[in-house]
C-alpha cells in the first residue's frame, strides 16, 4: 500500500478541548452583545443629537421674536409691539423649559446609557482572556497527546506527568471562565430592559410635560394676537388669501 501524504491518521488528528456546538453558543452569545453594544452607542449618539435639536429650536424660536422686536413695524406700532414683546417673553420661558428638559434629558437618559457603554469594555476582555485561556488549554492537550505517543521513557514520564498537571490546571481556568461568561452574558443581555426602562419612561414624561407647557402658551399666544376669538380653519385660510391679494395689489408686485 503507497503512502498518501495528504492522508491523516487519526493519532495526527488534534482532540479539540471544546465541542463545536459549545464554541457555536458561546460565539452567539456574543454576536448577540456586540450588537447590544452598537445599538446602546447609537441611542448615545441619538440622544445628544436630540439635546442638540431641543437647543436648536428654543433658540430659533427666541431668536424670531427677539429680531421682530428690532423691526420698524414694531418701533412705530405699540400694540403690536406689545404682542411681539408678549411673545418673546414666552419664549424665553420656554427656551428655559427646553433647557431643563435637556438637563433632565441628560440625567436620566443619556449619563445611565454612558454607564451602559462602560461596561462593554469590560465584558470584551473577559470574552478575550476565555479566547487566551482556551489556546492555552488547547496547547496542554496537545502535549499531553504527543507525550501519550512517545515511548515511556523516565524523560517522557516526567513530562507527560508534567503536562497532564498543566493540563488540568487549564481545564480548570477555562470551564471557570467559560461558565462565567455563558452565564454573564446572556444575563446582561436579558436585563437591558430592566436597565433601560426607567430612562426612555423619564424621558416620554419629560416629552409630555415639556409638550403639555408648550400647548399652553402657544394657545395663550394664539387667542391673545387674534383678540381672544376662536377662528376657524376657514377664517384663517380666507385671512391669509386676503393678505396675499392686497400685496399682489401693490405696485411693486407688478409685472
Amino acid at each position: 500500500m503507497s503512502w498518501n501524504p495528504f492522508s491523516r491518521s487519526s493519532s495526527s488528528l488534534k482532540k479539540q478541548v471544546i465541542s463545536k456546538p459549545s464554541q457555536r453558543e458561546f460565539d452567539e452569545a456574543v454576536e448577540r452583545l456586540d450588537k447590544l453594544e452598537e445599538l446602546t452607542r447609537r441611542l448615545c449618539k441619538d440622544v445628544k443629537k436630540l439635546t442638540e435639536a431641543n437647543n436648536a429650536l428654543a433658540k430659533s424660536e427666541h431668536k424670531l421674536s427677539q429680531d421682530l422686536l428690532q423691526t420698524q413695524l414694531c418701533t412705530s406700532e405699540e400694540s403690536f409691539k406689545n404682542l411681539i414683546k408678549k411673545w418673546d417673553d414666552e419664549m424665553e420661558r420656554m427656551e428655559k423649559n427646553m433647557t431643563d428638559r435637556n438637563v433632565l434629558l441628560a440625567r436620566s437618559v443619556l449619563e445611565p446609557l454612558k454607564k451602559y457603554v462602560g461596561i462593554f469594555p469590560y465584558a470584551q476582555v473577559a470574552v478575550k482572556r476565555r479566547e487566551q485561556s482556551l489556546q492555552e488549554f488547547q496547547k496542554c492537550q496537545d502535549r499531553v497527546s504527543k507525550y501519550k505517543e512517545r515511548d515511556r521513557t523516565g524523560q517522557n514520564v516526567v513530562k507527560l506527568d508534567v503536562s497532564t498537571k498543566a493540563f488540568h490546571a487549564a481545564q480548570v481556568d477555562f470551564n471557570n471562565q467559560n461558565t462565567t461568561l455563558m452565564e454573564d452574558i446572556p444575563k446582561m443581555i436579558d436585563d437591558r430592559t430592566d436597565y433601560l426602562q426607567p430612562s426612555l419612561e423619564a424621558e416620554i414624561k419629560s416629552q409630555v410635560q415639556y409638550t403639555t407647557e408648550a400647548v399652553k402658551v402657544y394657545g395663550d399666544l394664539s387667542n391673545l394676537m387674534n383678540g381672544h376669538r376662536e377662528h376657524s380653519k376657514h377664517d384663517y385660510a380666507s385671512q391669509i388669501q386676503q393678505a396675499l391679494t392686497e400685496l399682489r395689489a401693490l405696485s411693486i408686485t407688478a409685472d
